[in-house]
Formats: C-alpha cells, sequence, structure tokens
C-alpha cells in the first residue's frame, strides 16, 4: 500500500471529485482512478460510490476515512519529530525555481542574515510543478515562486501562507547593433520575421511568453532560432547574437547595464510577476516561525 494513496483517498473524500482531486495531487485523472482502484482492491471494499454525483462514500469509505485522517496525522507527526531530530533547528529547506535560485535568492538571503540573524539555507533549484509538491508533501519549508493572477499557484489558503518578497519584470532582449539598438526588435515583419530564442510551451516561462503574447494586443513575427526551458541558457544565447529572447530582468541586470544586452520592445511586450515566498502553516520549526515573524513585520 502506498502512502500516496491515503493522500488521494483523503483529498477525494473532501472534493467529492475526481477532476478537482486530480488537479490538487498534481496528477492526471486516469491516474488518480488508478490509485483509488487499487486501495480498494489493498482494503477489500469499495470506498467510492461513483453512481453519484458529487461522489459520495460508502459506508465502508466513511469508516476508513476516519481511519486513514488518524494514520496520516500520526505519520506526519512522526516524520516531523523525526527531521527536527536529524537536522540543524537553525536549517530551513528552500524549494525555487531555477531562475530565481540562481538570480534572486543569493540577495533576498544576504538581507535576512544582516536583519534577521543567521539562518541556514538549503536550496533546492526545481521547476514550478516539483516545488509546489515538495512543499505539499513536507519535503521543504518553503517555497520561492513568481506569482501573477493569470498564472497561480494553487495551494489552499486555509493550510498555505505567503508573503511578497519583490516582484520581477520579463522583457524581450537583443544584443545591440553599432549604433546601440536592438539588433532583433519587436513587432518583426512577414517578411523578415525575428530569430526567437523561445522557451518549451509546457514550462513555466512558456506560459508566461503565451500570456505576454496574447495580451500584446499586436501581431508579432519570429521563428524560432532555439528552444530551451531555462532562462539562462536562453540568456547565452542572447548574448552571443543568436536572437531574441524574453528574459527576467534579475538575470540581465549585469548586461543590461553594461550595454551587452538591450530591451528590444515596448511595456505591451513585457510581464510583471510578483515573487512569493510560501510556507505550511502545520510546519511548526521554530527557525521558520522566527523568519516568517520577521518577514509579515517588514
Amino acid at each position: 500500500m502506498d502512502i500516496k494513496w491515503l493522500e488521494d483517498f483523503l483529498s477525494l473524500a473532501q472534493t467529492r471529485n475526481f477532476s478537482r482531486t486530480a488537479d490538487d495531487r498534481h496528477v492526471t485523472q486516469s491516474a488518480l482512478s488508478r490509485r483509488i482502484r487499487a486501495l480498494e482492491a489493498w482494503v477489500g471494499a469499495d470506498l467510492v460510490d461513483r453512481s453519484t454525483y458529487p461522489l459520495i462514500l460508502t459506508p465502508a469509505g466513511k469508516v476508513f476515512s476516519n481511519s486513514a485522517s488518524e494514520a496520516m496525522r500520526l505519520l506526519n507527526d512522526a516524520r516531523a519529530q523525526l527531521r527536527v531530530r536529524g537536522q540543524d533547528e537553525n536549517l530551513l529547506r528552500i524549494s525555487a525555481g531555477h531562475t530565481l535560485s540562481l538570480n534572486f535568492f543569493p540577495m533576498w538571503l544576504n538581507g535576512i542574515h544582516a536583519q534577521a540573524g543567521d539562518i541556514h539555507a538549503s536550496i533546492m533549484p526545481a521547476n514550478v510543478h516539483d516545488s509546489v509538491l515538495s512543499l505539499v508533501e513536507g519535503n521543504c519549508d518553503l517555497l520561492l515562486s513568481y506569482y501573477h493572477a493569470e498564472l497561480p499557484v494553487e495551494l489552499d489558503a486555509s493550510r498555505y501562507a505567503y508573503v511578497s518578497l519583490g516582484s520581477e519584470v520579463v522583457l524581450p532582449v537583443s544584443v545591440p547593433n553599432r549604433e546601440g539598438a536592438p539588433t532583433y526588435s519587436l513587432p518583426g515583419s512577414k517578411h523578415h520575421p525575428i530569430p526567437c530564442l523561445t522557451y518549451i510551451k509546457a514550462s513555466f516561462f512558456g506560459r508566461v511568453l503565451d500570456r505576454i503574447l496574447s495580451r500584446s494586443g499586436q501581431a508579432c513575427y519570429f521563428t524560432c532560432a532555439y528552444e530551451s526551458d531555462m532562462a539562462e541558457l536562453l540568456k547565452r544565447m542572447a548574448l552571443t547574437g543568436h536572437g531574441l529572447a524574453w528574459l527576467p530582468e534579475s538575470s540581465i541586470v549585469r548586461e543590461l547595464a553594461e550595454g551587452r544586452l538591450v530591451r528590444a520592445g515596448g511595456d505591451q511586450w513585457s510581464m510583471t510577476m510578483d515573487i512569493r515566498l510560501y510556507r505550511s502553516m502545520d510546519n511548526k520549526n521554530t527557525t521558520l516561525d522566527r523568519l516568517w515573524q520577521h518577514l509579515l513585520s517588514r
């Protein structure tokens, strides 16, 4: 029996909807259905009445739900106690996207040390999906993430709190020509499309770019010259003149100041996002509480 089956079942018992639970659990609906079936096979009884909408728990499901809730509480309490004993009490495990890990986090942590004292941090770079899952499953203390109303982080507001740490602008840039103007500038034309260094569509910045293009109110003409899910790789390609790239401003502060990259489009081609730090309210780490109170007081 996989512990994830219990978590799936308890989420389903709360939402009473396979689709919503699949979204909450970051799995496909078919995968969720298979896991619930596997749990029922392990229990030896049907737990969910699928003949109604919204679905309801069977009598066996109601009994098992109480036992599963208590089992998960005991397991999580034991894990939390053992983790505290086995680690530096001053260490905070932080999950963050690669761009935030490289560019925002080091300067932010320096400021925290100066204002709130010595806090040890372990940074775990990951994509957005894995970072959120790490917080939900208790594998990190904090989640550092971008946020935009059109690209929300799906976390239960009653269980997870956040503070805003700043903002980030994603903007189009290019190497300059001899006159200092962008070599490649938006919007391009049908006869002269811009070579574009773009993101894989399934990535977070891929979705950011989709929103920028759909909101610009202007046609854009470009060809995909290179594709990646990492902004740092696109930055390197842009610096060597391979095309125009949309990059987070924090990753190109020096390059913009030195004139090695220049802005390649107006404000309609940019997007501003919030930078947020999330925590679980169930996490009782004393160092986390101290940091959180400091952040709230600012």
